[in-house]
């Protein structure tokens, strides 16, 4: 195996995912030699960063340890996909014997007792945990700031947030502290840190992903997708997540490669809270959709116009919908202070709203999903920018400006304000989720001040593939 030394180290900095992974499963490198590379990057750029709430350097170079002796025991044909491999999980997931936060100093942050659905899947995958990223206070929203630990802040600018609710993840891949992260997207949480970090981030469609049980959400809004620097770094992780059986001939590696057909790709700037909130789209934002126009015609595929009509009951749906589960959130009442305003504020308004209301918005979405989809029935691909407005100064959601110190006591905060900004910053996202379609976030364009700036392709029910495979082209182009 190789070495360890200062060279071999910064070699590891150069590779890709699928790269690393090769490498590993070789033995040309170990996964003692990969988790010291990634831990030593964590240690010197997290306190800057705070993409990590917590780091299990002692777990995971047992891990890998273990790993090197499998595949010192072993033929490299018995060896799991993602052999040695690191990354971290947001603080959503549950990973045995690591405090899990969900971002909330109200709760107590007792050790798992064993992993959940997501860490289950990716350790039989041969993954090593290298700790738990930052996210807001129960992934509630699109910004990763809360107050438990520092807010996660883009590498891109420091002064700004790196989104939500995968923020923490999102800063963790585009800084170089893990070579991809698996990330949760219930309203835009993979998307929204993907365009806000410059990085492929891929919501796949419901019940692709094996998600485990979850009471907290009736609308069956959240699937785990991947965050990486590029589309086939995003289909290797994708293949650790999807089982056998429900993969394309090959797997999405293989194929991602393979340019896809002529694709007829409706644009739309509609969104659903438009009712609402009367929101600007910047120009930056439509600089970057110019971009992926100009660049999906020159790869010959018909972009066209698309009007959609959305349902203007839609905002009060979702957000009945969004935030049921954060109202039978087991807290304390002496704990309850310990909110932030947000969630404090939706925690109050699910608590008072009946189970017939929420039944009413269930049933709302439902038929809202039904009648979206037959308006992107016509096009194969529906093209938006990710997000309508550049990534936000740490702060700006809240009017706390807090920069990461402790959020203070006498500031109550307001919360429709709050929430009020950032649909309007991610207009285009949660309607995604209500439809269970996949959709994909693609970087294409850098600001004059070197912020990265996405598009969001929306595909149909079954066309993961065909998203990593535009993104690849993209890429290539």
């Amino acid at each position: 195996m190789a070495d360890s030394s200062p060279g071999n180290q910064s070699g590891i900095a150069a590779l890709t995912a699928v790269e690393l992974r090769d490498a590993l499963a070789g033995g040309d490198l170990s996964a003692r030699e990969a988790a010291s590379h990634f831990l030593s990057v964590i240690e010197s750029r997290n306190r800057h960063l705070g993409a990590f709430i917590t780091v299990t350097a002692e777990h995971a170079m047992a891990a890998a340890a273990a790993a090197d002796q499998r595949h010192a025991d072993g033929e490299r044909s018995e060896l799991p996909l993602l052999h040695g491999m690191p990354l971290a999980f947001k603080d959503l997931t549950d990973v045995a014997g690591v405090p899990t936060t969900h971002g909330s100093a109200a709760l107590e942050h007792k050790p798992a007792p064993e992993d959940g659905a997501l860490a289950a899947t990716l350790k039989a995958q041969g993954v090593i945990s290298l700790g738990k990223t930052q996210v807001p206070e129960f992934g509630l929203t699109a910004y990763s700031e809360n107050r438990v630990a520092p807010p996660s802040r883009n590498p891109h600018s420091l002064a700004r947030s790196s989104g939500g609710s995968s923020g923490g993840s999102a800063a963790a891949v585009a800084a170089g502290m893990v070579p991809f992260a698996p990330g949760t997207d219930g309203g835009g949480s993979i998307r929204i840190p993907a365009g806000a970090c410059g990085l492929v981030g891929l919501k796949p469609g419901r019940g692709l992903v094996p998600s485990g049980a979850s009471a907290g959400d009736a609308a069956k809004l959240v699937v785990a997708g991947p965050l990486a620097k590029n589309a086939a770094d995003a289909a290797l992780l994708l293949d650790a997540l999807v089982p056998a059986e429900n993969k394309p001939d090959g797997g999405y590696l293989g194929n991602v490669n393979r340019a896809p057909g002529p694709l007829r790709i409706g644009v739309t700037l509609d969104s659903p809270w438009a009712g609402v909130y009367s929101f600007e789209i910047e120009a930056e934002a439509l600089d970057a959709l110019n971009v992926g126009r100009d660049l999906l015609e020159k790869a010959g595929h018909r972009v066209g116009e698309a009007e959609v009509r959305y349902d203007n009951r839609y905002p009060e749906a979702f957000t009945a919908a969004w935030t049921a589960g954060v109202g039978g959130a087991r807290i304390a009442p002496q704990r309850e202070a310990l909110l932030t305003p947000l969630t404090r504020t939706f925690r109050r308004r699910a608590q008072q709203r009946s189970a017939a209301k929420v039944g009413e918005a269930l049933a709302f979405l439902r038929q809202f999903a039904h009648d979206t989809i037959a308006q992107y029935s016509p096009w194969d691909v529906i093209l938006m920018p990710t997000l309508a407005q550049t990534p936000r100064p740490i702060g700006w959601f809240t009017s706390g400006g807090h920069s990461g110190e402790p959020w203070p006591s006498e500031w109550a905060g307001d919360a429709d304000e709050d929430y009020k900004r950032q649909c309007e910053y991610a207009p285009w996202s949660s309607m995604v989720n209500v439809c269970g379609l996949p959709a994909i976030s693609i970087p294409v364009h850098t600001t004059e001040n070197g912020m990265p700036m996405g598009i969001q392709l929306i595909g149909r029910r079954g066309s993961e593939l065909q998203l990593l495979q535009v993104a690849a082209a993209l890429e290539a182009a």
